[in-house]
C-alpha cells in the first residue's frame, strides 16, 4: 500500500504539471479507463486533471457552469459509501487514500453518511435512538408525545400524523388538487379527502353530485367530464427537494370485506413538479390493484415533454410481504443527488444511480391521491370489472426529513420564500388556493375557474 500510494503521488505531481500546463491530449482523457469492475479503483488522469483545478472550486460548486459542476463536487454527486465509477472525483470514505476525492468531500467527512432505513413498520421503530421532538423544530402536525425515528446525514422537517382535520384551504403548507389525469376516470375534488380516526382517507366514487369546473388550475387548462370523483392531497409549492420520504398508508380493497380481489386502482405517494409544461421531475411509490402485494417504484425526468414515453422513466415492480390492502405497510424513499433509493417496510427494495433518467433535480410537490385508470385499465390492474365503489386509501402518518446537504429546500418556515420565479411558473392547485397562475403555456395564459 506504501508503495502504491508513493507510486500516484509521483504521477500526481508528474500528470499534476502537465495537466495544468495543457500538455495532455484530450484523446488521452478520453481513453482513460477509469475502472474496471473487480479492480482496485485507482485516480485517473480524468479525476486527477479535477485535483489540479480544485483548488478554484468555490463553495458554489454545484452552480450550474462552475469549475464544481464540470469537474464534479460532493454538493452534487452526495455521499456514496462506495466507488463510482463514472464519477470524476470521489465522495466516498476510501477516496483520501486513493487520492481522488473531490474538492469539497470536507462536507462528507464532516458527517454520518445516510443508513438504511429501519425495519420498523410502527411509528415507534427507529434505525438510530428515537429522538423527542423539539418544540418548534419540526413543521406540520407532529405529535408532541411521539419520540420520532433519526437517521444520520437528515433531519426531521415535517410530520403529518392526521390527528385532527387539515383546513386545506388555509393550511400553510398542504392543500388539494383540482386535476384529473387524461388517461384516468377520475375528477379530484376536496370533498373526497376526509380526515376521521387519526387518518386521512381518500375516497374514489362516482360523483354524488359534486359541482365540478371545467378548468382546472392544476392541470392548468380543461378536464373532460369523469365519471368518478376522488382526490389529490398535495404541497402547495414546488418546495421538497433531496431527502426523505415515507409514509404509512393501506391501500383499498376493491370489494369491500375481500382484501384478495384484484381490480384497478393506483394508490399512491410521490413527488411531482409541471410535467408537461416546463420540467417534468418525479419519484413514485405506487400501491396497485393487479396483486394484494404490488408496489410499482418509478422515477421520471424531462423537460418540454407534453406526453409521457418510456425513454424519460424507469419503472420496476416491488412487492409487500402480505396484503396492501388488508394492513398499513410503511413506504419510502431517499432522494438525493445522486441516487433514488425506495424502501417498504424499512427494507431497501431498489435503488437508481441516473443513467435513464438522470436524477430528478428541480424542486417539486409531495402528492398523495387515489386514482383509477380508466376503462382500458392499461396501468393499476386489468380487473377493472371487479371494482365496487367506493373505494378508500388510508393514510396513518406522513414524515419528510431533509437531507443536511440540502442548502436551498424547502424555504424558512416552508414559505415560499427562497421560490424562484421557475418554481413558481403555473404552480396552481386549486382555484381557491389565493396562487396566481404565473407564466403562459403555449402563448396563452391560464384558465381561471372560480373558488366555491
Amino acid at each position: 500500500m506504501a508503495l502504491q500510494i508513493l507510486t500516484k503521488t509521483f504521477a500526481a505531481s508528474f500528470w499534476g504539471l502537465a495537466l495544468a500546463q495543457g500538455e495532455v491530449s484530450q484523446e488521452l482523457l478520453n481513453g482513460d479507463d477509469v475502472c474496471a469492475p473487480g479492480e482496485e479503483c485507482d485516480i485517473s488522469l480524468r479525476q486527477l486533471r479535477g485535483l489540479v483545478v480544485g483548488d478554484n472550486i468555490t463553495s458554489n460548486s454545484s452552480a450550474e457552469g462552475s469549475l464544481g459542476s464540470s469537474w464534479g463536487s460532493c454538493r452534487h454527486y452526495g455521499c456514496p459509501s462506495s466507488y463510482k465509477r463514472h464519477h470524476r472525483c470521489q465522495c466516498n470514505d476510501q477516496c483520501q487514500g486513493y487520492g481522488n476525492c473531490c474538492a469539497d468531500f470536507a462536507i462528507c467527512s464532516a458527517r454520518a453518511l445516510p443508513s438504511p432505513a429501519p425495519s420498523s413498520s410502527s411509528s415507534a421503530t427507529h434505525a438510530g435512538a428515537a429522538t423527542p421532538l423539539a418544540p418548534g423544530k419540526v413543521s406540520g402536525h407532529p405529535d408532541p408525545s411521539k419520540s420520532y425515528p433519526s437517521y444520520p446525514g437528515f433531519s426531521l422537517a415535517l410530520v403529518e400524523e392526521f390527528d385532527a382535520p387539515l383546513d386545506l384551504d388555509n393550511d400553510p403548507i398542504w392543500t388539494w388538487s383540482d386535476g384529473g389525469l387524461y388517461e384516468g376516470d377520475v375528477r379530484f375534488v376536496k370533498e373526497q379527502i376526509s380526515f376521521e380516526d387519526g387518518k386521512m382517507k381518500i375516497t374514489a366514487a362516482p360523483n354524488p353530485g359534486i359541482a365540478t369546473q371545467a378548468c382546472s388550475h392544476a392541470e392548468v387548462g380543461t378536464v373532460a367530464h369523469k365519471p368518478l370523483v376522488s382526490g389529490e392531497f398535495r404541497s402547495r409549492r414546488n418546495i421538497f427537494r433531496y431527502g426523505r420520504y415515507e409514509v404509512r398508508m393501506k391501500a383499498p380493497e376493491v370489494q369491500p370485506g375481500n382484501a384478495d380481489i384484484d381490480g384497478n386502482f393506483i394508490a399512491t405517494m410521490f413527488i411531482f413538479r409541471d410535467a408537461k409544461f416546463r420540467h417534468w421531475r418525479e419519484i413514485d411509490i405506487e400501491v396497485t390493484g393487479d396483486r394484494p402485494n404490488s408496489v410499482t417504484t418509478n422515477v421520471l425526468r424531462a423537460d418540454n415533454t407534453e406526453w409521457w414515453r418510456p425513454s424519460i422513466a424507469a419503472s420496476s415492480e416491488s412487492h409487500v410481504r402480505g396484503n396492501a390492502r388488508a394492513q398499513f405497510h410503511t413506504y419510502g424513499f431517499e432522494w438525493l443527488p445522486d441516487r433514488v433509493t425506495w424502501y417498504i417496510d424499512g427494507k431497501a427494495v431498489r435503488s437508481h444511480y441516473g443513467g435513464h433518467p438522470p436524477i430528478p433535480d428541480k424542486s417539486a410537490k409531495i402528492m398523495m391521491n387515489l386514482w383509477i385508470f380508466g376503462p382500458k385499465a392499461n396501468f393499476g390492474g386489468k380487473h377493472i370489472h371487479n371494482n365496487r365503489y367506493p373505494m378508500t386509501s388510508e393514510y396513518d402518518w406522513f414524515r419528510f426529513y431533509k437531507w443536511d446537504g440540502e442548502e436551498t429546500y424547502p424555504c424558512a418556515g416552508f414559505s415560499p420564500s427562497c421560490l424562484s420565479s421557475d418554481d413558481t411558473y403555473l404552480d396552481g392547485n386549486n382555484p381557491c388556493d389565493g396562487q396566481a397562475m404565473l407564466g403562459t403555456w403555449h402563448g396563452k395564459t391560464a384558465c381561471a375557474a372560480s373558488c366555491r
